[in-house]
C-alpha cells in the first residue's frame, strides 16, 4: 500500500446474517482524513465499519487496512489488528466494576504494557487529552453520558492507534454534549490520527466539516 493509504477496499461485498447490506463497495481512505459515514439506520453503517476491525467478515473482492488483508487474514493476526486501532462505540462499554483508571490500566496490560509506572504515566496524558485528568478515581456509574464517552475515547487513544474507528459516538448523547464529541473527536484528527465516525446526525457534518461518504440503496456513495 502507499504510505498515506490506510484503507483500500476494491468490489467488496459486506454481509450479515446472510443479508447484503452493501455491495461493490470501493473506498480509499487517506492518513490524516476525518470522515463521515452517514445514512439511515440500517444502512450499513455500523457493518462497514465492523468489517474494518474485523468484526464482519469480508467474503469477496479485496479489502486492506494498515498492512493487513481482510479477506485472507487469520484470526490470530486480529489481536495485531485491533492494537493500531482506537474503537469508540455509542454503548461505552465501560467495566462497571472498576474505575476509570482501572479501566484503563485493564486495557494497556492486556496489550502488553508492565511497568507501572508506564502505564501511570499513559493513563494520565490520555486523560488529559480529552480533558478528564481529574476523573481517573470514578467508577463509570458517577459520570455523565458526555463523561464516559470521553473515557471511551481516552481507553481509544491508549495505544497510539493510526486510526481512531467511532460508531455512532453521540448516540446516547444530547445533541450539546454530542456537539463536543465531534469537536473532540477533531482535534484527535489534527494531532495525527485518521478518524472515521459513523453517524445519521447531518448537523455534525455541517458544524464539523469532513469527507463524506453514504451508505444508501446497498451502496457507498461519495
Amino acid at each position: 500500500m502507499k504510505e498515506d493509504i490506510l484503507i483500500k477496499y476494491k468490489g467488496v461485498e459486506v454481509c450479515r446474517d446472510e443479508l447484503t447490506v452493501l455491495q461493490n463497495v470501493n473506498l480509499e481512505i487517506h492518513k490524516g482524513e476525518f470522515v463521515y459515514i452517514i445514512g439511515k439506520v440500517g444502512s450499513g453503517k455500523s457493518s462497514l465499519l465492523k468489517t474494518l476491525y474485523y468484526e464482519v467478515p469480508i467474503t469477496s473482492g479485496s479489502a486492506k487496512i494498515l498492512d493487513f488483508d481482510l479477506v485472507h487474514m487469520k484470526s490470530s493476526q486480529m489481536p495485531l489488528l485491533r492494537r493500531r486501532l482506537g474503537i469508540v462505540f455509542q454503548d461505552f462499554q465501560l467495566l462497571i466494576d472498576r474505575n476509570v483508571q482501572e479501566n484503563l490500566a485493564f486495557v494497556l496490560k492486556s496489550t502488553g504494557w508492565k511497568e507501572k509506572s508506564e502505564i501511570k504515566e499513559r493513563i494520565a496524558q490520555v486523560l488529559d487529552q480529552v480533558g478528564m485528568s481529574n476523573k481517573g478515581y470514578k467508577m463509570p456509574h458517577e459520570l455523565s453520558g458526555g463523561e464516559q464517552q470521553r473515557i471511551v475515547m481516552a481507553r481509544a487513544l491508549l495505544n497510539s492507534p493510526d486510526i481512531i474507528l467511532a460508531d455512532e459516538p453521540t448516540g446516547n448523547l444530547d445533541p450539546e454534549t454530542g456537539s463536543e464529541i465531534v469537536k473532540l473527536l477533531h482535534s484527535i484528527r489534527e494531532s495525527g490520527a485518521t478518524v472515521i465516525m459513523s453517524t445519521h446526525n447531518l448537523g455534525f457534518v455541517k458544524s464539523y466539516p469532513g469527507r463524506t461518504l453514504k451508505c444508501e440503496n446497498n451502496r457507498l456513495i461519495e
